[in-house]
């Protein structure tokens, strides 16, 4: 019997420890823009809620505190626009890695069913479908796939890599799509909070779903937009028929938030301010190396939201890394998301001011 492992492409990050290493010779040190990993402080009132709940002996819920739930409903309504949103229509996860990696395998899907994706696309979409031993199939229009044995489908605006929105009208004709096909729904939306020359919308908002949310599931995390990635932070809203059964399942895995950063997350849903404060934050950032890079040569395509610029200079990924490595500049090349990406590279811009100002001098 074959393991677990064997049915997994090789971890894509291990194959740029060779730039890494190079990027790390420059004189001045590495500039990693590459796995886009926050690198500001949390927010002080977060930390200050998770030193209050440090004295937490016994197990957490996996459905979350009351309050979590509160606070998790009341965001849904104030920042998604949803309506009529009850603890039944949320859940809270140990942030939204684990959750895309075990989705299929949770919903019971295997050999048969398929699971589809954008072709660009975070790699561990297709992870979860190969643990699950299901088909995974790509797309760029999900409403020109064979609806046959298509039992998840996966969404994500603003897109990681490439920053794409996709726009009010295309959720609402990709979900009457998959709701007249008996298609799941999950649409991963952990950039929301992030546009720049785009302003995202939930697959929640009532103009897409119709005030209904029969079929359709978002993915939602504070690890941007809260810097909150050290404390696997995040959260389901959506059908209760999905996430019932879910909540059930994750009860027996004991898939449980810890309860100091349950306490946090109350904290964290419930301020504005961090979050318009990091958000300045990162939109200089985006400047700065949006000007340096189109400078250089490069060329950004989409990149209207999320926390990455989707840059080519029309070469192979492989020799954009090398050529920025030289330079002291660390970037994802594009093909860790899919064969579309070949010629392209991901520039997070998950740097300090410091280190990011050192990039756009070397550009220069």
């Amino acid at each position: 019997m074959s393991a677990v492992s064997d049915r997994l492409p090789t971890f894509p990050w291990d194959k740029l420890e060779p730039y890494k290493a190079r990027a790390a010779a420059h004189p001045d040190g590495i500039v990693d823009l590459s796995v886009g990993t926050p690198v500001d402080p949390v927010p002080e009132l977060i930390q200050k809620a998770l030193v209050a709940a440090a004295d937490s002996p016994g197990y957490p819920t996996v459905w979350g505190t009351p309050e979590l739930r509160d606070a998790i409903t009341g965001w849904v309504e104030r920042r998604l626009g949803a309506r009529g949103i009850t603890h039944h229509h949320v859940l809270p996860i140990v942030g939204s890695k684990e959750l895309v990696a075990w989705l299929p395998t949770q919903l019971g899907l295997g050999p048969g069913d398929k699971v589809a994706h954008p072709r660009l696309a975070y790699p561990t979409y297709e992870v979860g479908a190969r643990l699950a031993r299901a088909e995974h199939v790509v797309y760029d229009d999900p409403t020109e796939l064979d609806p046959t044995g298509l039992k998840l489908l996966w969404l994500n605006s603003p897109s990681n890599p490439t920053g794409e929105v996709l726009s009010k009208a295309e959720l609402t004709r990709i979900v009457a799509w998959a709701r007249e096909h008996g298609i799941l729904v999950f649409s991963d939306e952990c950039y929301l909070e992030l546009g720049w020359e785009a302003d995202p919308v939930s697959v929640l908002h009532p103009d897409v779903c119709g005030g209904s949310y029969e079929g359709i599931v978002s993915v939602h995390s504070l690890s941007k937009r809260s810097n909150l990635a050290g404390y696997r932070a995040a959260f389901l809203a959506g059908d209760p028929a999905v996430l019932g059964p879910l909540l059930q399942i994750r009860k027996h895995g004991g898939m449980m938030t810890s309860a100091p950063t349950q306490a946090a997350v109350v904290a964290a849903l419930g301020d504005d301010t961090h979050v318009r404060e990091q958000r300045e934050r990162y939109a200089a950032r985006r400047t700065a190396l949006r000007d340096a890079l189109l400078s250089h040569g490069f060329r950004i395509e989409h990149s209207e939201a999320s926390l990455y610029l989707w840059a080519t200079r029309g070469e192979s990924c492989w020799d954009t890394v090398a050529h920025l490595a030289d330079l002291g500049v660390l970037v994802a090349p594009g093909d860790f998301y899919g064969s579309a990406g070949e010629q392209f590279v991901r520039v997070a811009l998950t740097a300090t001011d410091e280190r990011v100002a050192a990039a756009v001098r070397r550009l220069a």
